[in-house]
């Protein structure tokens, strides 16, 4: 541990730096917050909406963020989807033509469903309406899938470390767009916890308003450095083959996805429960037999899907642990 205010801590804070920038796609800071994700979505309506948020729904954590909308007082209006369908950016746009919304939030991928948005295609509507901007939430799909931000014009990305970055989780990592700066400037009642500027007005010095989870931070820079070391693009050809491997097992043991072809999750799989087997009781046996854990339905889509994971430091072997495990449970539950 260290002083937060000191040398030391902005050596640490800016040598990672780099390597968050090209793992966003931004020139832009990149801002260390002590937070779940959560903490900095709600911070992004709370610092950019001052007219109205338009939340776009179709799955648990996208559907909170309207939710949370509500709970901070702030015009809210959603275009809801039903789970396991994606969000369409026709819609999008004929929802921001009625007018009066400022601000734009997206979920890249649900991991309640499994379904992965498509943000280039949604971000290109939205910049037709120049006073609006999108915020997304990568929580699991940034480093497990390129992300763009200033190439797809995204004004804020959002992750915590807990899922693609394998860390424990309580930091956040985000940046956001000049435009977005801009407009917190005249946003009243931003709190200070998570306001915008302390962040600007502090990274500046390498370092953060308040004090910072130094002890995952010094995990991220070791991620950050495995992450340059396998080279961004073989990182995602990895995750993308693991993918490919819980498909082939969903395929093989005649379950369906969840999600639609064309927009299926890179670093998850929710699998929908066709065969209607006793999922709880299926985890369970899989934990008690092999000490390997794997994710029932979330929300509304629980007992109707199970989902697994393949993102972070996964690899073939460990994933053909999981996925061997699975089938050895299997015959008891069909």
């Amino acid at each position: 541990m260290m002083g937060h205010r000191g040398k030391d801590f902005a050596e640490l804070y800016a040598s990672i730096q780099p390597g968050l920038k090209q793992i966003i796609g931004t020139t832009r800071p990149v801002y260390l917050a002590p937070s779940s994700a959560w903490g900095v979505m709600e911070a992004a309506i709370r610092n950019l909406t001052q007219k109205k948020v338009l939340n776009l729904c179709c799955g648990a954590f996208s559907d909170k963020w309207y939710d949370v909308a509500l709970r901070c007082g702030i015009p809210a209006e959603k275009i809801q989807e039903e789970w396991g369908n994606y969000i369409k950016p026709d819609e999008v746009r004929s929802k921001l033509a009625e007018g009066g919304f400022d601000v734009v939030t997206l979920v890249h991928n649900e991991t309640s469903t499994g379904v992965m948005n498509d943000v280039a295609a949604i971000a290109k509507v939205v910049k037709e309406f120049p006073d609006v901007l999108l915020v997304v939430d990568t929580v699991s799909s940034l480093s497990a899938v390129p992300v763009k931000m200033d190439e797809w014009g995204v004004d804020v990305i959002i992750a915590g470390v807990q899922k693609a970055f394998a860390l424990p989780p309580g930091l956040n990592i985000f940046a956001i767009s000049e435009a977005a700066l801009e407009r917190a400037k005249s946003t009243p009642d931003r709190g200070y916890y998570f306001d915008f500027l302390e962040f600007e007005k502090h990274a500046i010095n390498n370092n953060t308003p308040t004090t910072p989870a130094i002890s995952i931070i010094y995990g991220l820079q070791h991620q950050v450095r495995g992450m340059l070391a396998e080279g961004l693009e073989n990182r995602y050809e990895r995750h993308a083959f693991l993918n490919a491997m819980v498909h082939n097992w969903v395929a093989a043991n005649g379950f369906k996805h969840f999600a639609p072809y064309g927009y299926q999750s890179k670093s998850l799989t929710a699998i929908s429960n066709n065969r209607e087997i006793d999922v709880p009781a299926y985890i369970e046996a899989i934990r008690a037999k092999h000490n390997i854990l794997i994710n029932g339905g979330y929300g509304k889509a629980k007992g109707i899907t199970f989902r697994v994971s393949n993102m972070g430091d996964e690899t073939v072997e460990t994933m053909s642990e999981v996925l061997e495990a699975m089938s050895d449970i299997l015959p008891g539950f069909i």
